[in-house]
C-alpha cells in the first residue's frame, strides 16, 4: 500500500562565505517523501511522466540519451531529487565523482533526478526521471517515486530502456512494449508486435508500475532490442529507435530522432566483419531467425516445439569474446564519465 506523506517548506538558512568561493545553504524547497523540491513546484496537470533505470534496463544508455534529447528539446529543468540518495544506495557500487569546474573540486553523489518541462504547443506537462536501481529500502524508494507522481498529477508513466537480444546489427533496431490502441495506432509500423513473455527475477521498481496501475495511471513501456554482440557504451542508433517512437507517440518533432550518428557506428562494426569466417555465420544465422521470427506480423513466436528448419544460434567463446571487444573498439565517442551520476 502506498502512503503519502506531508508536505513542509523551508525557508532559506545562511549564505556561507569563503576566501575562494562562496555558496547559498539551502534555499526554499519542499519534500515531497524522500524527494525535495524546488518551491514553489511548478503548476502541472494531466503530466506524463517518462522514466529510464539504471542499471538494470539501459544497456548502450539508450534510455539516458533518449531522455536528455527530450529534456534538451523541451528545455526541461531540474525539478528536485533525493534529500538523502545514501539511504537507498551503495556508495561503493554507484561511485561518487569528483570533477574540476573552473579550477575548483567538485563531488557529486549518484541521485535519482526529477526534470520538468511543459511542452508549449500542447501545453503538456512532462517529468523526467533518471531512476537508480536500489540497493537499500526499496519499498521507501518506490513509494516515494508514486507519492512524488501523484502531487505531480501524473496521468500517464512511460519507462522506456535498452536489452541485448539475439538480434543481428544489419537489421533495424526493434522497439517493442506496451501501450494503448491509440498509441499504437500512432507508432504504426514503429513499434514491433512481439510481447514479452518474460518470468524471472525483476527489478523493485516494477512496484512503480503496479502501484499507478492501482491508482488509475496509464502504464506505457518501451524496450529497444539491441545486438547482444554489439555492447557499445552509448549506442546512439538504439537510442534514435526509441526516440522514434516517442516522437509519434507524444507528437514530438520527429528530426529529433536524427540517426547520422547511430548509422555511423554501425557502419564501423560492419566494416570489421569477415562474412567469410564463423563470425559471419553466425550473423547470417540471427538474420534468418530475426526475419522468419522477430518480425512476423502477427508478433508471436514459436514456443511448443522447436522448428527443424530455423537456424540453431550457438556462439563459442571465441565468437563471443571477438564481437564483444569489436564492440568496444568502435565506441566511438564517450561521453564524459564525470556526467554519469
Amino acid at each position: 500500500m502506498v502512503t503519502f506523506s506531508l508536505v513542509y517548506n523551508f525557508e532559506p538558512i545562511a549564505v556561507v562565505n569563503f576566501e575562494k568561493f562562496s555558496f547559498w545553504w539551502l534555499y526554499r524547497y519542499m519534500k515531497v517523501g524522500e524527494f525535495e523540491l524546488v518551491d514553489p513546484v511548478p503548476e502541472m496537470n494531466n503530466t506524463v511522466a517518462i522514466s529510464m533505470l539504471r542499471p538494470w534496463i539501459d544497456v548502450g544508455r539508450v534510455g539516458t540519451l533518449s531522455l536528455r534529447k527530450l529534456e534538451q528539446y523541451l528545455g526541461a529543468k531540474e525539478l528536485g531529487r533525493l534529500a538523502t540518495p545514501g539511504k537507498f544506495f551503495d556508495f561503493t557500487r554507484y561511485r561518487p565523482r569528483m570533477r574540476i569546474v573552473n579550477g575548483e573540486r567538485v563531488f557529486t553523489k549518484p541521485n535519482t533526478i526529477v526534470h520538468h518541462a511543459k511542452d508549449q504547443y500542447s501545453g503538456r506537462d512532462y517529468l523526467f526521471i533518471h531512476i537508480r536501481e536500489p540497493h537499500n529500502f526499496g519499498e521507501e524508494y518506490t513509494d516515494s517515486i508514486v507519492e512524488l507522481f501523484n502531487y505531480c498529477k501524473v496521468t500517464e508513466y512511460c519507462r522506456i530502456g535498452g536489452m541485448y537480444d539475439s538480434v543481428p546489427h544489419t537489421r533495424p533496431i526493434l522497439v517493442t512494449g506496451s501501450m494503448t490502441d491509440a498509441q499504437e495506432g500512432k507508432a504504426g509500423s514503429l513499434l514491433n508486435p512481439r510481447r514479452s513473455n518474460y518470468q524471472g527475477p525483476t527489478s523493485i521498481i516494477n512496484q512503480v508500475n503496479e502501484d499507478l496501475t492501482a491508482l488509475g495511471v496509464q502504464n506505457t513501456t518501451l524496450m529497444a532490442h539491441l545486438p547482444q554482440y554489439v555492447q557499445l557504451d552509448e549506442d546512439h542508433l538504439g537510442a534514435s529507435r526509441l526516440l522514434e517512437v516517442l516522437c509519434a507517440v507524444y507528437d514530438f518533432p520527429s528530426d529529433l530522432a536524427e540517426k547520422s550518428r547511430g548509422d555511423q557506428q554501425y557502419k564501423e562494426i560492419e566494416k570489421a566483419i569477415d562474412y567469410g569466417g564463423e563470425v559471419g555465420t553466425l550473423i547470417k544465422q540471427l538474420e534468418t531467425y530475426f526475419d522468419r521470427v522477430l518480425t512476423r506480423s502477427d508478433g508471436g513466436e514459436d514456443s511448443d516445439e522447436s522448428n527443424p528448419d530455423d537456424p540453431q544460434i550457438n556462439l563459442s567463446a571465441g565468437v563471443q569474446d571477438f564481437l564483444n571487444e569489436m564492440g568496444e573498439r568502435f565506441e566511438d565517442d564517450r561521453s564524459d564519465p564525470t556526467q554519469r551520476n
